[in-house]
């Protein structure tokens, strides 16, 4: 059976990617999937090579047609979005891709045709095989790409007979996420110690619930506010969520993303490093974890 551990957080900037690109480093054996499309960033950290590039296509756009249309006027009516000019031109910009227009027009004049949005990858990493992808700017359909490279990491995961994924899901809790986490065998939430933070962390915890994802805490630069520290660790403690570590604020995070490695690569004997070692160790131990049979994926630690 394929297990996927989904690394999340209530927000951006929370060190979800570093965290995940460490555990991607330390675990043996695994497929890494980026599945935060709209501002994926995994690759900085992995130096893939791609060896497979497809399109995505996701929503439409209309698109009129001149040698058909009669300039009767009702497209502009019924649009609301004010993506149709007075010389029946949409804007692909402003169209939202409703349909009504193509729907409601007595001449049949406009067509509905499906975009590229974007790109998606299968590449070979450092550290094993990884699935990613590039949502272009301002495009939708992010969840519908999200559960493209995902089901793309467990079909690669099964031809590679690897037994493990490790998502960088995306941060917050929207379409994306629900997409990125229905199904995992647990979810990591990394979260910082703030009241934003913890407030962030209790939706996310509300969402993996509804989903029944059994959930495991890690909290980041704990050592800027201890007594936050203490609340997010009782919230966890309510939900029965454990808790698997603390890193503490260490600026070796910016310096190893400037160089392109994962902390435990640019700094091996630094307090970070010391607590992303410790917090693999929890996971791949935890109970949630040892229920679903993957102990023995173990940590690459001298």
């Amino acid at each position: 059976m394929i297990r996927e551990l989904v690394v999340v957080s209530g927000k951006g900037g929370t060190g979800k990617t570093s965290v995940t690109a460490a555990f991607g480093m330390l675990a043996e054996n695994c497929v890494l999937c980026d599945a935060d499309v709209d501002a994926a960033d995994l690759h900085l950290l992995m130096a893939p090579r791609v060896q497979r590039r497809t399109d995505f296509m996701g929503g439409s756009k209309a698109v009129i047609r001149k040698e058909a249309c009669t300039a009767c006027g009702r497209c502009l009516e019924l649009c609301r979005f004010g993506a149709i000019s007075g010389e029946f031109v949409v804007d692909p910009i402003a169209c939202e891709g409703c349909g009504v227009c193509v729907d409601l027009c007595p001449e049949r004049a406009i067509d509905f045709p499906v975009q590229r949005c974007g790109e998606w990858y299968i590449s070979d990493a450092r550290f094993g095989p990884m699935v990613h992808a590039r949502l272009g700017i301002a495009e939708e359909n992010s969840g519908k790409l999200v559960s493209l490279v995902r089901r793309e990491a467990r079909t690669l995961a099964e031809n590679k007979d690897l037994q493990l994924i490790i998502t960088d899901g995306p941060p917050g809790i929207g379409c994306p996420v629900i997409a990125a986490i229905g199904g995992a065998t647990a979810l990591v939430i990394v979260v910082e110690p703030t009241v934003s933070g913890l407030h962030d962390m209790q939706r996310v915890a509300e969402l993996a619930s509804h989903f029944k994802v059994p959930g495991l805490v890690c909290i980041n630069k704990f050592d800027l506010n201890p007594e936050m520290t203490g609340r997010i660790e009782a919230y966890a403690a309510d939900r029965n969520m454990r808790v698997t570590g603390h890193i503490p604020f260490d600026p070796v995070f910016t310096r190893a993303m400037i160089a392109g490695q994962t902390v435990p690569e640019y700094a091996p004997d630094s307090p970070a490093a010391a607590a992303i070692y410790r917090i693999w160790r929890e996971i791949t131990s935890s109970p949630v974890m040892n229920a679903l049979g993957i102990k023995h994926f173990s940590a690459n630690i001298e």
